[in-house]
C-alpha cells in the first residue's frame, strides 16, 4: 500500500506541494510555540553575583493555585535574618550570607545617574561579595557609614576609582557622598555598602515599625568542594524540622531565577504567551491543512473511484489516501520544524527587544516541541485525508466513478447546517464584550471571528452553489461565453470554490478581527487614562528605583500646584468563586493614598476613595459584578510578595481597563513591595507656565528625578502601543504570511488540476483568450464572495466591540488596513489563477486530455 501511495505521489506533485507548504508552515509555528512553553518552564537566567554560592535559600517567588500553573510574585519574599547563623553551623558550609538588596545609585560629576544594574536592589552589603565567583577586589571593603565599593563597570560609568568620593542615592534618602574604597570586577554587582550600613539604608533595623525588620532577602551558602548536594538536603531538612514553609532551597542553574525577584514573571510570561498563542496556531494550521488535503484528495477522486471499480475496499482507499498524505508530510516535517527552533529564536529576540523579558533568558533547546509536532502533525494528515476520502470510499464503484468528473449536485445539508449552526454560535459569542468591558473578553471578538470563518467552510458549498444559480440566472441572456462558462463553473463545482473562498475569508477575517481588537483596546484604554487624570505632570525617579523621602512634601509646597498624590503599581493574586469553582486572576493593581481623588477621577460609582486607608480597597465595576465585591464586602486577595490579606471593598469605579481591576490603600501595600518607596507622584497644577518651570526647577535639584507630562497617546495609532500589542501584531503578520502563502498554493494546485477540462474547451473551438477571460472571471467572483462574506463575518463581532468598549458601533484602527487586505486577496486571487492557467494552455489539449 506504502509503494503504491509514493507511485501516486509521483503523479500529483503540483497539488501535493500545497499539502508540503501547509505542513512545513504548520510544524514551524507549532514547534516555536512548544519551545516558546518549554523554555518558561525550563529555562534559568544566568547565576550572575550569585555564582559564588553553591547553595542559595529564598523564599518561593510564586503562588500555587489548584490545579492550576504558578503565578510569579514579582516582589522580593524575605528570609529570616537568624537563619543565616543556623545555616553556617551545618556541616561542610564553609560560608552564610544573608544578601539584601536595595536602592542605590551613583551620581555622576554633572548629576546624571550612573546605573548599577536594577536600580531597585543594586545595593548590597559588603558581605555579599563573597557571593561572587572568583571575582577580584581592588581596595578594601567599606567599613564606616560614609564608604562603599562599586563593580567595575559602574565605576568606569561613573569615572571613579578606590579613594574617590561621589554622591550616592541610597534608600529613600537624599543624596550624600560616600567614599569608594574597593573596585570590584563584577560588573554589574552593584554597590557595596558597610553591614552595619546596609541594614539601616534598607529599613530592617525596625526603627520605622517596617514589616521586613530582622528579614533578609535570601541566603547563599559556600560549601566544601563537592557537597553541595549534601547540604542542600541538609538545609530542607532543617527548615522542616523548624517548620519554616515557603522557602526554598536551590543548586545549579536554578540560582539565577532568585537573583532578581522578578524573574519568575519573565519565565511564567513565556508560558502565557505560549499558551494564548496555541489555541489560534492549531485553529489556523488545521484549517489549512484540512483545506489543502481536501484539494489534493479531491484531484484523485478519478483514480480513487477506479480502484473501487477494481476491488479496492473502502478502507483501503482511506489508507492509500492517509498514505500518501504522510509521505509527503513526513519530508516537510523536518525542514518545519528547524525553521519553528530557528523562528522561536527570533520572536525571543523581539520579546527582549520590547523589555518583555530579560535579553539575558536563554531558550531551552530539546527534543520535546519537535516530536510534539510530529504527533499533532501526523494526527491531522490521518484525520483530514481520511476524511477527505471518505465520501469516495463508501460510494458504489460505479458511482464513484461516474462522479469522479464532477461534483455532488446538492451540497451536503447536513455539513451546511452544522456550518450555519457554528456561524450563529460565534456571532453569539462575539456578544461579549457588551456585558464585560475587559481585556480578556475583548479576545471573543477574535475568537468569534476565525469560528465563524470556520462554519463559512462548512457552510460554504452551498452559499457558492446559491450564488452561482444566481449568477447563472442573470447571465443567461446577453452575456459573453467567458463570462457564462465562468458563472456555469462557479454554480458547477460549488466544493472546490468554496474551499478557496474560505481559505481566504479565513484570512481577511482573522487579521481585521485580531488587528481591530488590539486597537480598539488601545484606544478605550487611552480613552480612559486620558478622561480619569486630573494631574498634567508626573514626577518619577526611574533611576533611583523609587522617589526618596521627602520629595511628596517638596512637590506640594511648589509655586503652582494645586494637588499631588503619590502612585504605585504592583501585582495582586485574586482567589473568587465562580459558578462553584475556586478561579484565580493575576494583574497589575495601583497603589493610591485617599487623597488621590485630587489627581485622578476614577469615575467612582459607589463608595469613595477617600476611604482607601488600613486594609482597604477599590475594585472595578466588571470586578464588583462578576466576583460580588461591592462597598461593603470584604476580599481575600494575595498581594505580589505572597502576604495573604483581607481587605475591604470601599469604593467601585468604572474605569476599569485605564486603571486596572484592583487599586489598594497606600496602607495596605506598606511593606509588601520590593523597595517600598512610592515610584511617581501625579501634580495637577493651576496651569500656568510658571508651575511647570518650578516643577521642572524641582527636578532638576533632585539627582534622579524625571518630570514628564502625563497626557497619554491618543489610542488612535500605534506608535505607542505598549509591547504585549506589538507581539500580537507580529504574530498576526507571520500567521497572515503562513495563510496566503497555503492559499496561493491551494489556488495553484485547485487551477492546475483543471488541465483536462481547459484541454476539453479548447477541442470544442473555445481559444485561449476566451479560456483565460473566464478564469480572470472566475477570480473576481471569488475575491468578491471571500471579500463580502469576510466583510460580513467581521461586521457583527467589530461593531459590538466597538459599542461595548467605545460606545459606538464601529472599532477602531488604521484606515488602510481594509483596503490594503482587499487589494492582498484580489491579487493573490488573480495571480494564482493566471499563471497556472497560461502554463496550463502552453500544452497541446490533446496531451493534456491523454495525460490523465
Amino acid at each position: 500500500m506504502f509503494r503504491l501511495a509514493l507511485r501516486m505521489v509521483g503523479h500529483r506533485i503540483t497539488a501535493l506541494i500545497a499539502v508540503a507548504c501547509a505542513v512545513l508552515g504548520g510544524a514551524a509555528l507549532i514547534t516555536g510555540t512548544g519551545v516558546l512553553a518549554e523554555s518558561g518552564l525550563r529555562s534559568h537566567l544566568p547565576v550572575g553575583r550569585l555564582g559564588g554560592a553553591d547553595v542559595v535559600v529564598a523564599a518561593d517567588q510564586e503562588f500555587h493555585p489548584s490545579g492550576d500553573l504558578p503565578i510569579a510574585l514579582p516582589e522580593r519574599r524575605t528570609v529570616p535574618a537568624e537563619l543565616v547563623g543556623e545555616l553556617a553551623e551545618l556541616p561542610g558550609v564553609t560560608e552564610a550570607v544573608g544578601d539584601i538588596g536595595f536602592p542605590a545609585a551613583l551620581v555622576g560629576a554633572h548629576g546624571q545617574v550612573v546605573p548599577a544594574g536594577d536600580p531597585r536592589t543594586s545595593g548590597h552589603g559588603w558581605s555579599s561579595v563573597k557571593l561572587l565567583d572568583g571575582a577580584q577586589v581592588h581596595g578594601g571593603g567599606p567599613s564606616g557609614s560614609g564608604e562603599i565599593a562599586v563593580d567595575s563597570a559602574t565605576a568606569a560609568a561613573a569615572g571613579v576609582k578606590a579613594g574617590d568620593r561621589i554622591e550616592v542615592v541610597a534608600g529613600a534618602r537624599p543624596a550624600a557622598r560616600y567614599r569608594v574604597t574597593a573596585v570590584v570586577d563584577a560588573p554589574g554587582a552593584g554597590v557595596f555598602f558597610a553591614d552595619t550600613t546596609v541594614v539601616r539604608l534598607s529599613g530592617r533595623d525596625g526603627r520605622n515599625g517596617d514589616s521586613r525588620a530582622g528579614t533578609v532577602d535570601l541566603i547563599g551558602l559556600r560549601t566544601a568542594p563537592g557537597s553541595e548536594e549534601r547540604v542542600a538536603d541538609e538545609v530542607r531538612t532543617k527548615l522542616k524540622d523548624t517548620g519554616l514553609t515557603g522557602l526554598e532551597t536551590v543548586t545549579g542553574p536554578s540560582r539565577g531565577d532568585l537573583v532578581s525577584p522578578g524573574a519568575g514573571a519573565s519565565r511564567s510570561l513565556l508560558v502565557l504567551l505560549a499558551g494564548s498563542l496555541a489555541g489560534i496556531i492549531l485553529l489556523i494550521t488545521g484549517f489549512v491543512m484540512a483545506s489543502a488535503l481536501a484539494v489534493s484528495i479531491a484531484g484523485q477522486r478519478r483514480d480513487l473511484a477506479l480502484m473501487r471499480a477494481v476491488g479496492a475496499t473502502p478502507k483501503q482507499i482511506r489508507r492509500l489516501a492517509a498514505a500518501q498524505s504522510t509521505a509527503v508530510a513526513a519530508v516537510s516535517l523536518v525542514p518545519g520544524v528547524a525553521l519553528g527552533y530557528l523562528l522561536a529564536g527570533q520572536f525571543r529576540g523581539l520579546l527582549a527587544d520590547r523589555g518583555v523579558v530579560p535579553s539575558e533568558l536563554p531558550l531551552t533547546f530539546s527534543p520535546l516541541p519537535a516530536l510534539a509536532t510530529i504527533v499533532l502533525m501526523a494526527l491531522v494528515v490521518q484525520v483530514s485525508a481520511r476524511g477527505s476520502a471518505r465520501r469516495t470510499s463508501r460510494m458504489p464503484a460505479t458511482e464513484a466513478v461516474a462522479e469522479s468528473r464532477s461534483e455532488p449536485r446538492d451540497p451536503s445539508r447536513t455539513r451546511s447546517r452544522i456550518g450555519l449552526l457554528v456561524i450563529v454560535a460565534a456571532t453569539t459569542m462575539s456578544a461579549v464584550p457588551l456585558f464585560s468591558r475587559t481585556a480578556i473578553s475583548a479576545t471573543a471578538t477574535s475568537i468569534a471571528g476565525i469560528l465563524g470563518a470556520i462554519g463559512l467552510a462548512l457552510a460554504g458549498p452551498a452559499l457558492v452553489r446559491g450564488i452561482g444559480n444566481a449568477a447563472v440566472r442573470r447571465t443567461r441572456s446577453g452575456a459573453s461565453a467567458p463570462t457564462w462558462l465562468a458563472m456555469a463553473n462557479v454554480r458547477a463545482y460549488a466544493l472546490r470554490n468554496a474551499g478557496i473562498v474560505s481559505s481566504l475569508a479565513m484570512a481577511v477575517v482573522f487579521v481585521l478581527t485580531y488587528t481591530l481588537t488590539q486597537t480598539t483596546v488601545l484606544a478605550a484604554t487611552a480613552d480612559e487614562t486620558r478622561a480619569g487624570t486630573l494631574a498634567q505632570q508626573r514626577l518619577g525617579a526611574p533611576g533611583l528605583g523609587g522617589l526618596p523621602d521627602g520629595t511628596l512634601a517638596d512637590v506640594r509646597d511648589t509655586t503652582g500646584v494645586r494637588a499631588a498624590a503619590p502612585v504605585s503599581t504592583t501585582t495582586v493574586v485574586w482567589p473568587y468563586k465562580m459558578f462553584g469553582d475556586t478561579e484565580t486572576e493575576s494583574g497589575s493593581a495601583t497603589i493610591l493614598t485617599p487623597d488621590a481623588s485630587d489627581v485622578l477621577d476614577l469615575d467612582v460609582r459607589a463608595g469613595s476613595l477617600d476611604r482607601l486607608t488600613g486594609a482597604t480597597i477599590a475594585v472595578s465595576s466588571d470586578a464588583a459584578r462578576s466576583r460580588a465585591a461591592e462597598v461593603g464586602h470584604r476580599v481575600s486577595l494575595v498581594l505580589g510578595d505572597g502576604a495573604r490579606v483581607d481587605a475591604e471593598v470601599v469604593a467601585v469605579y468604572a474605569r476599569g481597563l485605564g486603571f486596572g481591576t484592583v487599586v489598594l490603600s497606600h496602607d495596605l501595600a506598606a511593606g509588601h513591595t520590593t523597595t517600598g518607596l512610592d515610584q511617581s507622584i501625579l501634580v495637577r497644577t493651576d496651569g500656568t507656565a510658571t508651575a511647570r518651570r518650578a516643577l521642572t526647577a524641582l527636578a532638576a535639584s533632585h539627582p534622579g528625578l524625571a518630570l514628564e507630562d502625563t497626557r497619554p497617546p491618543s489610542g488612535d495609532g500605534l506608535r505607542d502601543a505598549p509591547p504585549e500589542v506589538w507581539i500580537n501584531l507580529a504574530v498576526i503578520v507571520v500567521l497572515l504570511v503562513y495563510l496566503l502563502l497555503s492559499i496561493a498554493n491551494k489556488l495553484v494546485a485547485a487551477t492546475a488540476q483543471r488541465r483536462v477540462e481547459l484541454g476539453a474547451l479548447r477541442l470544442i473551438g473555445t481559444t485561449p483568450r476566451q479560456i483565460r477571460a473566464m478564469m480572470r472571471r472566475e477570480a473576481a467572483v471569488t475575491a468578491a464572495t471571500a471579500l463580502t462574506t469576510a466583510l460580513l463575518l467581521s461586521a457583527v463581532p467589530l461593531a459590538l466591540l466597538g459599542q461595548g468598549f467605545l460606545g459606538r458601533p464601529w472599532p477602531a484602527g488604521p484606515a488602510w488596513l481594509l483596503p490594503a487586505l482587499a487589494l492582498t486577496v484580489t491579487v493573490t486571487a488573480f495571480l494564482t489563477i493566471e499563471l497556472p492557467t497560461r502554463q496550463a494552455l502552453r500544452t497541446p489539449p490533446a496531451d493534456a486530455i491523454r495525460a490523465q
